[in-house]
């Protein structure tokens, strides 16, 4: 089987979104506190879960919708604006220091630069939010810059199998030459399978690790080192 492409998701793909948002949102809870917020932690902690939950992670008003639900017994004679300004300022700060690539992937992504595969990816969010982190992340640097396709610039979602479509197209390959890899059952596994390419799953500790999608993957991973194997055994491509 001939590979020519391998397209990546970023988030809990090439490094752990989740973990990492986890204890950003927790440092920005105790910042608010430390400023008079008056609530147990782990209350407030629960309640911006559920604000999350409901308003997506590309909300940017997720501090202000949180203080309105909490009782307003626990934001009494305090500006609460100072009070999402202090959790936005430590929630991007912890954000940035912990921002870095799972080293195995930063391994595997710099012997794959040096391979004749096209490298790009496929990434759901905002276009400003996942651009930052693919240069922050030095992305940039080991993957083709004309195949970066975020839902958001694009207007394709990643429930549509034409974003996938469009992706192997720019790279000039047909979909079964394209690979791609994502840590989401439906929409990097089922709709990238409708398109034609081969999946594979990133099993790993993230907030879809236990949903099941329609198609099974082509393979799965449980760590993204464990592409390595998959690319030499099944595709040849000698890293």
């Amino acid at each position: 089987m001939t590979l020519r492409a391998i397209f990546f998701d970023i988030d809990d793909t090439l490094f752990s979104t989740t973990e990492f948002a986890g204890k950003a949102r927790e440092l920005a809870v105790e910042a608010m506190i430390i400023r008079g917020l008056k609530a147990d932690k782990e209350v407030v902690l629960a309640e911006l879960h559920e604000v999350v939950v409901e308003f997506g992670s590309n909300d940017n008003r997720h501090y202000n919708r949180l203080l309105d639900r909490l009782p307003e017994i626990s934001t009494r004679g305090i500006n609460k604006q100072l009070l999402v300004t202090a959790g936005v300022i430590a929630y991007h700060e912890a954000k940035w220091r912990g921002l870095r690539v799972r080293p195995e992937a930063h391994g595997l992504l710099e012997d794959l630069s040096r391979t004749d595969l096209r490298l790009g990816i496929i990434s759901a969010g905002l276009t400003t939010k996942q651009m930052e982190k693919v240069v922050r992340l030095g992305l940039d640097k080991l993957l083709d810059p004309g195949l970066l396709f975020i839902t958001d610039q694009v207007g394709i979602a990643k429930s549509n199998p034409d974003l996938y479509r469009l992706a192997v197209s720019a790279a000039e390959v047909d979909p079964g030459e394209a690979m791609h890899v994502g840590d989401h059952p439906h929409h990097d596994v089922d709709t990238a399978a409708a398109a034609g390419l081969v999946t594979v799953l990133h099993r790993g500790s993230g907030k879809y690790s236990n949903m099941v999608g329609d198609y099974e993957a082509d393979y799965s991973i449980s760590r993204i080192g464990e592409l390595r194997g998959i690319l030499t055994e099944h595709f040849s491509i000698v890293l």
